[in-house]
């Protein structure tokens, strides 16, 4: 059921930002129409006027009018169909849900792209930076089943994609993560039961491959 128009997504497999808006439109039970993206061969019209300040996906068409950044999308779906809610019903629990929200999404992915698109000193450094902001998220999950607490949600949303790149960084920065942060695997775990995540999230060998292709194009590999 979509309300009151068409929902159409501009979208790009590999792209975690996407996949958030995605699972989200899932989880409400949102039929849409998503469409790829050539993000290397050339960008389609729609997407250079719905967002012509970024250029990049996600965006979010809702009667045809665009949205763009998959935090702010994610929010707007939770808002225009209300049921079941992403956040929890207290402002307390919302605005925790919302900060850690906010944190993964100023520094998960960014540290592990750099895992991934990089080589020698960079990919330590950039190493070191991802087990630091895992730390943290381990912290921040603590006892609790998800980061909104029993109920998967918001936050949880925002940071279950990048993990479909952890064995590509796990690879190419030669460590593992879910060895290392058992609470961070549990995580991983119980939201790939969730049917939402577990239909949109792609095959982590399959991004390992794309990443491969990606440091080839950059020059990173030979």
């Amino acid at each position: 059921m979509s309300k009151g128009g068409d929902v159409v997504l501009l979208d790009f497999w590999a792209s975690p930002f996407c996949m958030r808006v995605q699972i989200a439109l899932s989880e409400k039970g949102v039929s849409y129409e998503a469409r790829q993206e050539d993000l290397f061969g050339g960008k389609s019209e729609l997407l250079l006027k719905s967002n012509p300040i970024y250029q990049k996906v996600p965006v979010f068409l809702h009667n045809g009018k665009p949205l763009c950044e998959s935090t702010v999308i994610v929010g707007y779906i939770d808002e225009t169909w209300t049921s079941p809610p992403l956040l929890p019903p207290c402002p307390y629990g919302r605005a925790q849900a919302r900060f850690w929200a906010d944190y993964i999404d100023k520094k998960l992915f960014d540290a592990v792209r750099d895992v991934v698109l990089s080589k020698g000193e960079a990919t330590e450094a950039a190493k070191k930076e991802l087990i630091e902001i895992l730390k943290v998220l381990e912290g921040g999950l603590g006892e609790r089943d998800f980061f909104g607490g029993k109920a998967f949600g918001f936050a949880d949303i925002i940071a279950i994609p990048s993990t479909c790149w952890f064995l590509a960084a796990g690879k190419l920065g030669n460590f593992q993560v879910e060895a290392e942060f058992p609470k961070i695997s549990g995580w991983i775990k119980r939201c790939m039961h969730k049917e939402s995540v577990a239909k949109i999230i792609p095959d982590p060998e399959k991004i390992y491959e794309f990443v491969l292709m990606m440091r080839k194009m950059q020059g990173i590999d030979q």
